[in-house]
């Protein structure tokens, strides 16, 4: 998802909006994984209330979004553990990579508020993973770039990874719940 990282970066800067791809891909995926239904639309007006200060999008940043969001919901549901973060590739510097997944994690926990906010509901190892983010998005130190700083950056990416595919796997709606949130016609 790294060109795309650049892509969507690029699209909201052109568009004058202060957020990154990280941090919107992390929105969109708290959203989903603290139970929001995956034909929901109200995340676009989400997204453009908390990070456009309310103001409509620009129509490519719609567009890219909402590719996103499909592909998104398409990596939760795959049950393969498909799902990519949204982060700029390994030939960028490591404390703009570090940058990005703080970005990511902030934008989940906002996101995942959203939709989830009794946390008794969930169990130990969605709140210990909540806790952890909550850790990781308060992190300033930089980090040397060096082996042992990549392999845990790595490491915590990959965590990042598995503890938000656990959040929609306990709390996501899956696509048969989904379809039965919807009117039928007839």
């Amino acid at each position: 998802m790294s060109t795309e990282f650049d892509s969507l970066t690029q699209c909201l800067a052109d568009n004058e909006m202060v957020v990154d791809g990280a941090e919107i891909h992390g929105m969109m995926c708290g959203m989903l994984c603290g139970g929001m239904s995956l034909s929901e639309q109200q995340w676009l007006v989400i997204l453009q209330d908390t990070m456009n200060q309310g103001q409509p999008l620009a129509e490519p940043v719609v567009s890219q979004l909402q590719n996103l969001f499909n592909e998104t919901c398409q990596q939760l549901v795959d049950g393969q553990f498909a799902l990519r973060l949204m982060l700029p590739d390994d030939s960028q510097p490591i404390n703009d990579r570090g940058l990005a997944l703080i970005n990511w994690v902030q934008g989940f926990m906002a996101g995942f508020g959203l939709y989830q906010q009794k946390l008794s509901n969930c169990s130990d190892d969605v709140r210990e993973a909540l806790q952890d983010f909550s850790d990781i998005a308060r992190m300033e130190e930089p980090m040397n770039d060096d082996e042992e700083s990549e392999q845990a950056l790595h490491e915590v990416v990959e965590y990042v990874r598995i503890s938000a595919l656990l959040c929609f796997n306990e709390l996501g709606q899956s696509l048969l719940e989904d379809q039965q949130d919807s009117p039928s016609v007839h």
